[in-house]
């Protein structure tokens, strides 16, 4: 009977096992180089001339410039767009800004689209559309296999599978690029009224998007990087189809073209200023970090493969102050030894993060939890996002108005005494520092390191609950205070803010079970 078990075990594994097909016939590409006298190009040259080694860069704080910024440019394309995304979802903004990349396609303009398999599967046929378009191809880095469900996918293959490209770039001509934390979706560019993410972008005109282009190459012509037809096989969308979705795709455009993005794209002075090339950016030096993609070839112990390795110079090069922007914030043992050492220098360290109520993740937040006291003793001040998203403001999104969101963080930055900035995909947790591979962007300007300073400064209160280590007069144990504002009055809380009693106890619960590398 203990045979037999064991024989019908092995059969459903061996029939359970994910099969990915060849994928030796896919055709290397690499970016154009001879896109200098294209309009971008031309822009750039303007004034390349009196900053020479330098990148042109322009801060993307609100989600209707960030979309702005990204259609102005898919529209002002000659050459080439490359994608490359953790998402790409369907919905109002997605559709919004898949289209300038379609009629740049139309244009004859070359399309690359880089995804992540994390959130594709069901929506294969979706993006395959994209890929039977003559000027587009669509690839998919790390797939799955389309054989077998994904949730056993994940258990058979954790490790390796729950190892996802997180990188976000969209980069025109090998010219212009908008690198940061934002995926292609309303809840990234402020419209979704469930959940809205205050995020940050930035677009670098220069020698930084070449560097950029240089990790896409990487990421495009890797091993891992499978052609979407060549997973789809048969299933593939036929011609017929295709013509179908494009009248489907018109359709369903027509249905939104009152929409305020669209609206901002006619009329903004972003749009206007960006195209008759009168936009006034910052100039300096950059330098783009990325994960090389075989860092999810290798064991998650061989560091060499982390660009948090090579960031940790401008991080520690703080000598007064060092801002840090984080919506998940884990950061362990090391990086509890690292703010110490930094405040024993006197550096102020100033950490905004999600709260329990405002996260989107809740199990990263029993990670963080466990850091909280020990990081306030040293004097490292910790702020928590307070979620204040009404309901009307909500109802008031989901009819379209676009204002500031309060929902989320989901900026990924740092700033080191108002000069040195860092932007990009990085979360300053073990799954981003170790498990997935991210890019970001490092520059140093004191306009907009201050820029981001003096917003911090000026809303933070406002924004954000400051934690407050205090010891209880009764049992003498150390416990937290949140002191923020509710309805324009000061308020303290003794325990997680607006989280509620089960979650906050789920949360503690989780604190123990042994999955920091994982989150």
């Amino acid at each position: 009977m203990r045979k037999l078990l064991i024989l019908l075990l092995l059969s459903a594994l061996l029939g359970g096992c994910a099969v990915l097909p060849e994928n030796t016939g896919r055709q290397a590409s690499t970016a154009y180089t001879d896109t200098r006298d294209t309009y971008l190009g031309r822009l750039y040259s303007a004034g390349a001339a009196a900053h020479p080694g330098e990148s042109a860069f322009h801060l993307l704080g609100n989600g209707l410039d960030a979309f702005v910024a990204r259609a102005v440019l898919a529209q002002e394309a000659e050459r080439s767009i490359d994608l490359q995304y953790y998402m790409i979802h369907s919905d109002h903004v997605g559709t919004l800004l898949l289209n300038q990349v379609l009629e740049a396609a139309d244009r004859g303009v070359r399309v690359r689209i880089l995804l992540d398999d994390i959130d594709e599967g069901s929506r294969d046929f979706r993006i395959a559309i994209f890929d039977q378009h003559p000027n587009i191809e669509v690839r998919i880095f790390n797939p799955f296999g389309r054989n077998v469900s994904r949730i056993w996918q994940y258990i058979t293959g954790f490790g390796r599978q729950t190892r996802r490209a997180h990188n976000k770039s969209y980069t025109v001509d090998n010219i212009a690029t908008i690198i940061g934390g934002r995926n292609i979706g309303d809840e990234y560019f402020e419209r979704d009224p469930k959940l809205a993410f205050q995020d940050l972008d930035v677009l670098a005109i220069g020698p930084v998007a070449q560097a950029v282009s240089n990790s896409f190459d990487q990421y495009w012509n890797h091993k891992l990087s499978y052609p979407i037809a060549t997973l789809l096989g048969d299933r593939k969308p036929t011609l017929e189809e295709y013509r179908e979705a494009r009248q489907q795709y018109r359709q369903r455009l027509s249905e939104i073209e009152e929409s305020d993005y669209l609206e901002r794209l006619r009329n903004s002075d972003l749009a206007r200023q960006l195209r008759s090339g009168s936009h006034h950016f910052e100039w300096a030096v950059g330098q783009v970090f990325a994960d090389p993609p075989d860092k999810l070839l290798h064991e998650t112990s061989e560091a060499e493969y982390r660009m948090m390795r090579e960031l940790l110079p401008y991080l520690e090069s703080a000598r007064r102050e060092l801002i840090v922007l984080s919506p998940y914030f884990v950061p362990g043992k090391e990086g509890v030894a690292f703010f110490h050492r930094l405040r024993e220098k006197g550096v102020r360290v100033r950490i905004l993060t999600n709260s329990l109520a405002s996260t989107d993740v809740s199990i990263v937040h029993a990670g963080y939890i466990r850091y909280r006291k020990a990081l306030l003793r040293m004097g490292v001040e910790l702020w928590e996002l307070n979620h204040r998203t009404t309901r009307e403001e909500r109802k008031a999104m989901s009819e379209g108005y676009v204002g500031k969101s309060k929902s989320s963080l989901h900026a990924k930055a740092f700033v080191a005494d108002r000069e040195t900035v860092f932007i990009g995909s990085l979360n300053f947790d073990p799954r981003s520092v170790i498990q997935n591979t991210e890019i970001g962007v490092v520059f140093r300007s004191p306009v907009l390191g201050g820029r981001i300073a003096e917003a911090f400064d000026e809303n933070i209160e406002k924004e954000a609950y400051r934690l407050e280590l205090v010891r209880d007069e009764d049992t003498g144990q150390e416990k937290i205070l949140w002191h923020g504002y509710s309805g324009g009055k000061p308020v303290t809380f003794e325990s997680e803010p607006n989280a509620g009693f089960w979650r906050t106890l789920g949360i503690h619960l989780m604190r123990w079970l042994p999955i920091e590398s994982q989150i």
